[in-house]
């Protein structure tokens, strides 16, 4: 698998997500950008797991990503994170993500993958980003593929 592509790829899939009335769009990037234009979706950190099958047959991929919702208020921008953690829904990231593992007999990520899954949700907290804070959460993605291309 060619990590930069999938980074893409999953960024793209987070895009579709629908936020509440007067939230505007989810910014959505495949790595960390330099600032924050809330709220946002980056592709973070990768771990990599080669040779999970015989003769480079299957890699894994472990993304880190991470949403910041927003620091002016502290209620409304939980109540944001909320809506996007939630398993389902117009803003869920995970049924966002998730559906771009494509239909049965299909790759995922438009033919990049074999199939992804969307983990775990951990760290919900504060975090910093360029000196501003930001209540936000990272998202464990797990993304399977041929180790040969």
């Amino acid at each position: 698998m060619q990590i930069s592509l999938v980074r893409d790829a999953i960024a793209a899939a987070a895009r579709v997500v629908v936020l509440p009335a007067g939230i505007g769009k989810l910014t959505c990037t495949g790595y960390v950008p330099d600032s924050i234009v809330a709220p946002c979706f980056f592709v973070g950190e990768v771990d990599v797991n080669y040779d999970k099958t015989m003769g480079r047959g299957t890699d894994e991929l472990l993304f880190t990503c991470r949403v910041l919702a927003g620091r002016a208020d502290d209620r409304s921008a939980q109540r944001i994170l909320d809506a996007l953690l939630s398993g389902a829904g117009a803003a869920s990231l995970k049924q966002a993500i998730e559906a771009a593992r494509g239909g049965p007999g299909e790759m995922a990520l438009g033919g990049l993958a074999d199939d992804l899954r969307l983990e775990r949700v951990q760290g919900y907290r504060w975090y910093e980003h360029q000196g501003s804070s930001f209540v936000g959460a990272e998202l464990a993605i797990k993304v399977i593929g041929s180790g040969s291309t």
